[in-house]
C-alpha cells in the first residue's frame, strides 16, 4: 500500500514512517505541509494518507479540502495533538475518514492500516 505522511515535524514524520515499516511493507512517502501534500498527493496517489492538522502554509483542513478535488475516494486520516477537538470535527466534515490522537500509538497504527489496507 502507498502511504502519503503529512506533517511539519520531520521527527514525527520519521517517526510514523518507522513505524509503519514496522508493521508491514508499506511504500510511505512524505509532505511538509498541506500545499506539499496535494501536490504530493496529485503526483502518487497514495491509498491512504496521514495528515497533521495545524501546519504552516496550508493546514490540514485545506488540504483535506484540495485532495477532496483530485479524488473524491481519498482516504485522510488526521492526525491531532491534544487540543485540536474542534479543528477534528472540521477535518471529519471535509472528508477526513478517521483520526489518531498523538503521540501515535503502534496499536492505533495497525489497527488504521489493517482496516483501510482492506479496502485499498
Amino acid at each position: 500500500m502507498k502511504i502519503l505522511i503529512c506533517d511539519d515535524s520531520l521527527m514525527i514524520r520519521r517517526q510514523f514512517k518507522n513505524m509503519i515499516l514496522e508493521i508491514g511493507n508499506h511504500d510511505v512517502i512524505e509532505a511538509v505541509n498541506g500545499e506539499n501534500a496535494i501536490a504530493v498527493y496529485k503526483e502518487n496517489k497514495p491509498d491512504l494518507v496521514y495528515m497533521d492538522i495545524i501546519m504552516p502554509v496550508l493546514n490540514g483542513i485545506g488540504a483535506i479540502n484540495g485532495i477532496i478535488e483530485i479524488d473524491k475516494n481519498a482516504k485522510v486520516i488526521m492526525l491531532s495533538s491534544v487540543g485540536t477537538k474542534e479543528n477534528l470535527s472540521e477535518a471529519l466534515k471535509a472528508g477526513a475518514v478517521d483520526f489518531i490522537q498523538k503521540p501515535v500509538e503502534m496499536e492505533i497504527l495497525k489497527r488504521t492500516l489493517d482496516k483501510f489496507y482492506k479496502e485499498a
